[in-house]
């Protein structure tokens, strides 16, 4: 898929994310978009005992370099994102119920955002880790299932949607880039993608 017109490198977006698609357009830039053709569960198995910083950056990286390999002409972006509780890396829920079930054990308590970059051009690479504090407000069962059913958050890191309701589930929250929360911190990328000779 084509997007907007600009100068410089073809630029892929190693995902099939509508969510990291849309902020990308934010940046005006042509752009298509590749599914990543490498196993997540299976590197998530090798990468057992490494810590979830380095996780996030390996599965990035991942992406980025099985669509890189095809196009080496080309700027690729991978990018990935987990969401970080009491030192456990929580997964998509998946399901309503265990979203709901999610949620009740993040409830009046910390978590962390950490989503990585990846930037491939031929043999050059630029990685980036964005982390986000979130502290969630105290809920009780009944307002956590009226959000569910409300956002649907069951495809999200976390298992909620900051840019939609899910921004009411927060006390406060502290990072340096707003974008890096629905998973593409488009200030580093717009910096990093400039560097690398598109012109925007």
């Amino acid at each position: 898929m084509d997007h907007a017109a600009a100068a410089g490198p073809r630029l892929i977006l190693a995902s099939t994310s509508p969510y990291r698609r849309a902020l990308l357009e934010r940046l005006g830039l042509a752009f298509e978009t590749q599914a990543p053709g490498c196993d997540e569960e299976s590197l998530k198995s090798e990468l057992q005992g490494a810590t979830p910083e380095e996780v996030v950056v390996q599965l990035a990286r991942a992406k980025a370099a099985s669509v890189a390999a095809k196009a080496p002409e080309a700027i690729v972006i991978g990018s990935d994102q987990i969401c970080l509780f009491e030192g456990e890396i929580l997964g998509k829920p998946g399901t309503k119920r265990r979203n709901i079930l999610q949620l009740l054990r993040m409830q009046g308590k910390s978590h962390a955002l950490l989503t990585a970059v990846s930037l491939i051009l031929g043999r050059e690479r630029r990685e980036h880790l964005d982390r986000t504090t979130l502290l969630m407000r105290p809920l009780d069962e009944a307002q956590i299932e009226t959000y569910v059913e409300r956002d649907q958050p069951m495809d999200c890191a976390g298992g909620y949607k900051l840019e939609l309701a899910g921004i009411g589930l927060m006390e406060r929250l502290q990072t340096e880039d707003p974008t890096a929360i629905p998973g593409l911190p488009l200030l580093w990328l717009g910096a990093a993608l400039r560097e690398l000779g598109l012109a925007f």
